[in-house]
């Protein structure tokens, strides 16, 4: 069993069963109803991820606050001892083809990609995405990943342009998405003024 911020993982006969858990500071009745809602907009962008060729989990159930999906194995790719740059491009094309599809994944990490034992990169964790194709939207998201690359990977930058070739090859708008990405990195930075 795993806790998480929004939800309890636990594994059982194969499967992955993430259950939203209550939050207490809110109104029960509109915990419940963020809940539900909430698992069925995971699913929803879960599904329509995968039928877009995007490799996720594929979802067996949902019920009150629970997904019930297909466990992968593999290995989360921040656990992964070296990430080569061929991870990273394939990270890049399949974050491409996901904003090419109008879906931000809105907590972009290596945290939450699972190499597969069958070599194969998945997506997992759409609990925080949405519909969207905008270039602020889909920047936001690829700033998130560099960061996460910054933070958990001592060769970043190469994985960074790696991530940033597959990005370009699969996501036409590409350019105007790094464009905003170096946007948003200056907005979090402080600039000394001109006295």
């Amino acid at each position: 069993m795993i806790q998480c911020a929004e939800a309890i993982i636990e594994f059982k006969d194969g499967l992955v069963f993430k259950r939203r858990i209550r939050k207490r500071y809110r109104i029960k009745e509109i915990d419940e109803r963020i809940r539900k809602e909430r698992t069925r907009s995971e699913a929803k962008l879960i599904s329509e991820a995968r039928r877009r060729g995007i490799p996720t989990p594929i979802i067996f159930d949902i019920f009150d606050y629970t997904l019930v999906m297909e466990r992968i194995e593999g290995d989360l790719v921040r656990e992964v001892i070296m990430i080569t740059p061929r991870i990273s491009e394939q990270i890049g094309e399949l974050v491409g083809k996901l904003h090419r599809n109008g879906i931000i994944h809105g907590d972009l990490t290596t945290s939450n990609l699972i190499l597969g034992n069958d070599n194969i990169l998945y997506l997992i964790d759409f609990g925080l995405s949405f519909f969207d194709s905008s270039i602020e939207a889909m920047g936001v998201d690829v700033h998130v990943f560099f960061q996460s690359l910054k933070a958990t990977c001592k060769s970043w930058k190469e994985l960074k342009e790696s991530f940033i070739k597959g990005y370009t090859r699969s996501l036409p708008d590409a350019p105007q998405v790094l464009t905003r990405v170096s946007e948003i990195e200056q907005r979090g930075r402080y600039v000394a003024r001109k006295k």
